[in-house]
């Protein structure tokens, strides 16, 4: 007899079901990747009106990606906890919230604070939008869907190009190019009220009844034909020495030791894809307006560099969506991941040549997006169910604390230091490091059942997979759970 968990994964695609999901989870990634980028367009602005030097203008994404950071660990945790629909309009709440805020700050360490509290909101979605979406998607699906979810990423990075493009006229155009996201953020947050709750998660929390309301209803609707499936017993709850339930900032740092006890290999591979290939990304998403404004790009020139590398990154993701049940999601990532560094070292070769250096970044923006895509469909794939939102969310602020202090150190200390075609060979070779390690310590991920890479771990001695998709011990130890 199937599981539950069996069940939702062998159903039918239809997107008035899971597509639903998909595209509201879609929606608020965009608004991650927005306000990401909007980094670096408010860089050079905010650096004119309160007259600050390239490290003081690199604290405006500082600020933000720390706050994505912790958000990440916190939203992860939380989400492993009270399930992924609270979590998952909580997250935009807080982010529009202090967007506003921040639209109307009167100095600029104010408008720092308040970029912080927008990330700590913002930071959750990533974990939480691909925990919900590869919980509702079909086995052989899978890695498409949650490959092609990343299709939000340069949708949201190219509109905020041509926004704040738009609003380079208007008096206190960084102002303006702040709220305007505020009012689709809170809307979306309504529309996020209706995603039912992830029946995987509530089977795990033991959560039977809740659990197969949801499954009959995904049958009912996506015309499947029913038939018996179980519910397995849930794990105990996971309590401190104290006895009592383990929750909040202690649940993030619990879930942190459960990761590396869960598989030390495959918790570093995540972090360190994570932490090489954004920290590459970002520095160009980041700095690029600047980039091209030192050169003597103007605001609308440099604004529109940056806007084309997102345009192109759309095509790489549609091509990322259909090679990563191709070729693997391990040989993308492989090749992709180090030949996109390449063009970036290529495009400051060239740089003072326009026409050469928007090649250059049209060719990174494509060879990127072929990479980022699979590396979130692969890491979200490489835990069980109980630790997924948590290793994500791990990986992902783990990242959002390296790159959130690369835009200070690259302006004030490497830019200057070693110039731009050094700088980015430098980013280059600790790419190709953290793919070689991924070559040898962690397994592909193609076509498998969610849990399953469980059973290649032999990093737990006696270590197995429990019935539900935990970890359990053959010595019969309390099973690691989210």
């Amino acid at each position: 007899m199937k599981t539950g968990d069996q069940i939702v994964q062998d159903l039918p695609w239809k997107w008035g079901v899971q597509g639903r999901i998909f595209i509201i989870g879609g929606l608020g990634y965009l608004f991650d990747a927005w306000d990401i980028a909007l980094n670096g367009f408010l860089m050079p602005l905010l650096g004119k009106e309160f007259d600050l030097g390239l490290g003081a203008r690199g604290l405006v994404a500082t600020s933000n990606l720390v706050g994505m950071a912790v958000g990440a660990i916190v939203w992860g945790a939380i989400a492993d906890r009270i399930g992924r629909k609270k979590a998952f309009s909580a997250t935009l709440l807080i982010f529009a919230l202090f967007s506003v805020f921040g639209a109307l700050s009167p100095n600029y360490e104010t408008f720092l604070l308040f970029r912080f509290l927008a990330g700590v909101g913002l930071g959750g979605c990533i974990p939480v939008d691909y925990a919900l979406v590869s919980e509702f998607s079909p086995r052989k699906h899978r890695g498409r869907i949650l490959t092609a979810l990343d299709l939000w990423w340069p949708i949201g990075v190219t509109l905020c190009g041509l926004a704040s493009t738009a609003l380079i006229p208007l008096d206190g155009n960084w102002r303006w190019m702040m709220a305007t996201m505020v009012l689709p953020a809170l809307l979306l947050f309504w529309v996020r009220r209706g995603v039912p709750e992830s029946p995987i998660y509530l089977t795990k929390m033991g959560r039977e009844a809740e659990a197969r309301t949801v499954i009959d209803d995904l049958v009912a609707r996506t015309g499947a034909a029913p038939e018996p499936y179980s519910i397995p017993t849930a794990p105990p709850e996971q309590t401190g020495p104290d006895g009592r339930r383990i929750g909040g900032l202690r649940a993030g740092f619990e879930q942190f030791k459960m990761l590396w006890t869960y598989s030390p290999r495959i918790t570093s591979v995540a972090w360190l894809l994570f932490v090489t290939i954004m920290l590459v990304y970002y520095a160009a998403l980041t700095w690029m307006p600047s980039i091209l404004k030192e050169e003597g790009y103007g605001d609308t020139a440099s604004f529109t560099g940056t806007t084309l590398m997102s345009a192109v990154g759309i095509a790489g993701v549609v091509a990322s969506t259909w090679l990563v049940d191709v070729v693997g999601r391990k040989r993308l990532i492989g090749f992709s991941a180090p030949v996109a560094t390449a063009a970036l070292v290529g495009f400051a070769l060239v740089l003072e040549v326009r026409t050469a250096a928007l090649v250059g970044i049209a060719v990174f923006g494509f060879l990127i997006q072929l990479t980022i895509p699979a590396l979130y469909a692969y890491v979200s794939e490489l835990y069980p169910t109980t630790l997924r939102a948590s290793g994500f969310g791990w990986a992902s602020s783990v990242s959002r604390v390296s790159t959130g202090f690369a835009p200070m150190l690259f302006g004030s200390l490497m830019w200057p230091l070693l110039g731009l075609p050094l700088t980015f060979t430098v980013l280059g070779v600790i790419v190709v490091a953290a793919v070689l390690w991924m070559a040898v310590a962690a397994p592909e991920t193609k076509g498998r059942e969610l849990d399953a890479v469980a059973e290649e771990n032999g990093d737990v001695p006696g270590a197995r997979p429990a019935g539900d998709g935990s970890l359990e011990t053959a010595q019969g130890e309390e099973p690691v759970r989210g």
